[in-house]
């Protein structure tokens, strides 16, 4: 069994909530293995579910640039070091001018980017020009390309140009809704954190683990055997609805979901939208 640390308890902390015994106490059970402590801290009703976390790694911004179609965009990440560069004028101007060139060459990896011709020069080259005159450090980060061809791709970037999301929606017409609508679903991305269209595109290991994880802990819990796997059920469904986006209540009215969003949107605009793809972008992420 791998030896366990204090940085690993703390890391378990962080990750569950849980306290510093029961930490180590599921490290043990576990083999040192964190994600099985997760699920063994979960059962006993030491932990919550599992978050993804949204902190970013460094400073910096995201940008976006959209066709102007509406049928293809992209979204970089380009860093700073700290929030006051990524919030001046000439960082910013850069960075647009740097999403500017991604968009001309889409397609492209953030790798191909850096040495695509850009301003006379390369782009690897002006970063070290923009260092020099900012005077930080400045890295490219991920390039995120979307399109969709029979549609529009619907954009969002959060105020604190940190989270931003690009949603793909098959369109018949009324492209003006479709783009609003977009729009709104983009928000939601951002602001829910799916991690996946439907129940039927989440990876059915995930869902097992999770299934796995109630059923052990309704077990703990002492509930008869005959009513285990529906409370195990019921729970992973009720998973689901908080990770699949068409399944999430909508930000803006929780009595309604993304798919009850989607059908009242088609009905009003006279066409018929269908959501077929997001990314949600975090910097550093």
């Amino acid at each position: 069994m791998s030896q366990i640390t204090a940085s690993m308890v703390k890391d378990l902390r962080e990750k569950t909530g849980a306290g510093m015994m029961d930490c180590k106490k599921a490290l043990t059970e576990s083999g040192a293995d964190i994600e099985k402590a997760i699920d063994w801290l979960r059962q006993k009703g030491l932990a919550k579910a599992a978050k993804r976390a949204d902190r970013a790694a460094e400073e910096g911004v995201i940008i976006l640039k959209v066709a102007d179609d509406n049928k293809k965009a992209v979204a970089v990440e380009v860093k700073c070091e700290t929030d006051f560069v990524a919030r001046g004028d000439k960082f910013i101007d850069f960075a647009k001018d740097v999403v500017n060139h991604a968009f001309d060459n889409f397609g492209a990896s953030s790798e191909e980017i850096l040495e695509k011709p850009f301003k006379g020069t390369t782009l690897k080259e002006a970063i070290g020009e923009a260092v020099a005159a900012i005077g930080e450090n400045i890295l490219l980060g991920k390039t995120h390309n979307a399109e969709c061809a029979e549609g529009i791709v619907g954009t969002y970037v959060h105020s604190n140009g940190k989270l931003a999301a690009l949603v793909e929606v098959k369109a018949t017409g009324n492209e003006a809704a479709a783009i609003d609508f977009a729009k709104n679903v983009a928000m939601q991305v951002v602001a829910a954190n799916p991690i996946a269209l439907d129940m039927a595109s989440v990876d059915p290991a995930l869902l097992e683990r999770e299934r796995e994880v109630y059923k052990n802990k309704a077990k703990e819990e002492g509930k008869p055997d005959n009513i285990i796997d529906k409370i195990a059920d019921g729970a992973v469904k009720k998973y689901c609805k908080e990770i699949c986006l068409m399944e999430q209540s909508y930000i803006r009215d929780d009595k309604m979901s993304i798919a009850d969003l989607q059908k009242q949107a088609s009905k009003d605009a006279g066409a018929e939208f269908t959501i077929v793809g997001f990314k949600r972008l975090v910097l550093g992420e």
